[in-house]
């Protein structure tokens, strides 16, 4: 009777123990791939903490200028080792809030004197979050800030180096408008 039920038991054993991982996985692709919209009181802080170059003519952003733009989270693990939920606004509302020509380069510029050009057809191809918090939290220079860039659909395959992250920047000093 019990040589009868060992293959029983070990298919049930498989099950319960593959089910629950794969339904958790297929859960956290499906979340990490749609940042979901967020309801979050924007920040209150005026002081700028990213400068826009339109030709030649410095505009300064500060984190209310940008949350008071519709804010998405999105949680997911960065390649970099930082991981929570990441709370911005769609680099498109930014440039559609700015009046910026949807056609015109981005040149971003990090803290560090890293620079990165995405073109319109970059934006075109992909989304673009721009991220303010992490887990609720003002992003700080000290944990990428005070503002990264991201593309949520892309965040798998760049943790898996599947694909090129060169347009996730962060500590964003700059964005030059060509």
């Amino acid at each position: 009777m019990i040589n009868f039920l060992l293959p029983s038991l070990r298919l049930l054993r498989r099950l319960l123990l593959i089910f629950p991982i794969g339904l958790f996985t297929s859960t956290l692709s499906a979340f990490e791939v749609q940042p979901v919209p967020e309801k979050f009181i924007p920040s209150q802080d005026n002081t700028p903490i990213l400068m826009l170059d339109i030709h030649g003519e410095s505009n300064y952003i500060s984190r209310t200028d940008i949350e008071l733009l519709p804010l998405y989270s999105i949680s997911l693990y960065h390649f970099k080792g930082i991981h929570g939920v990441f709370t911005g606004a769609w680099l498109k509302d930014l440039l559609s809030d700015q009046n910026i020509d949807k056609a015109a380069t981005l040149r971003f510029i990090a803290h560090d004197d890293y620079s990165v050009f995405i073109t319109s057809e970059d934006r075109h191809k992909r989304d673009y979050l721009l991220v303010t918090r992490l887990d609720g939290e003002p992003l700080t220079l000290n944990d990428f800030g005070p503002t990264l860039l991201i593309v949520p659909a892309e965040a798998e395959a760049v943790q898996a180096g599947a694909t090129d992250m060169t347009h996730w920047v962060w500590s964003i000093r700059d964005i030059f408008i060509q």
